[in-house]
Formats: structure tokens, sequence, C-alpha cells
């Protein structure tokens, strides 16, 4: 699609997600791998946000879900936008796909490590980041750690 081809809103699929960078004192993220992808790729714990739900809630309850642990939103660091055609979808709707994805910082305030059961996610894991480059993952662990670089 060129630019000059820009399809109506009503012409593309729009999912509004927020996402939490957890980031321990001893240098390590929290990571979620996520499942859906023909490999396995670690991503930022987050996900969509339900209709009637605040931005924060969603990223609250997505966090909850993924890990285990209940966190506080300290700062947001930014947003996000995903474009992907048709053709790259991981479900193919036949339609252009739009993520606009919200990125927050966030600190453990409760519960504990535990795996999502039925989800999106199988697996959450507290990685080092020096071994992030490392780790077959989505772009948004990237754009997390960059974005909450440039917030510091």
């Amino acid at each position: 699609m060129t630019q000059d081809q820009g399809l109506h809103h009503t012409e593309y699929d729009t999912r509004l997600a927020a996402y939490a960078v957890v980031v321990d004192d001893s240098d390590r993220i929290l990571l979620a791998l996520w499942n859906e992808a023909d490999q396995p790729l670690w991503t930022l714990p987050g996900g969509g946000v339900e209709l009637l739900e605040s931005l924060e809630d969603g990223a609250v309850r997505e966090v909850r879900e993924e890990t285990g642990y209940d966190v506080a939103l300290v700062r947001l660091l930014g947003v996000d936008t995903l474009v992907v055609s048709p053709e790259e979808r991981t479900v193919d709707r036949g339609r252009w796909f739009r993520g606009v994805r919200v990125v927050y910082e966030a600190r453990i305030t409760g519960g504990s490590l535990q795996d999502e059961v039925d989800g999106t996610t199988d697996e959450a894991r507290w990685i080092p980041l020096a071994d992030v480059p490392d780790l077959p993952r989505v772009e948004l662990v990237d754009v997390g750690l960059r974005l909450l670089r440039s917030a510091s």
C-alpha cells in the first residue's frame, strides 16, 4: 500500500493494546512467550484493552493474566503503531491491520511469577537485559526498551 492509497478507517482492523515494561533491580526484564506465531516469540506482557476498560486497567490486567504479578504503572512511556498487510497477519482476515500499542513502565507490587493458561502466552520469565539481543522476540520488546531508555 502506498501513501496515496490510504484506506478509510472502516476498511482495516484496529486493535488498541496496552503493555508494560518491568525491569527489576537486577537488570532483568519481565517477558511473556507469545504462542500465536509460527515460532514462539518473547514479548512484553500486555495485550488488548477491553471496550469499557481504561488503558491503565487493561495494562494491569494483562500483566496479571500473563505473568501472575500485580503491578503499579509508573509512567506512560509512549505509543507505538504497527501496520500489517493482510498477507502478513497471523489470522488472515483479508484486511489490513493497525495495532496501536500503548507502553507503560511498571513495577511489581504483589503476586508471584506464573504462566498463563489457555491464553496467547504460555510462559513468563525474568530475562537478563544483556540476553535480550539474542532472544527470538517481537520488535515491541525493543520498542519498549528504547522508550524506557529515552524516558530516563
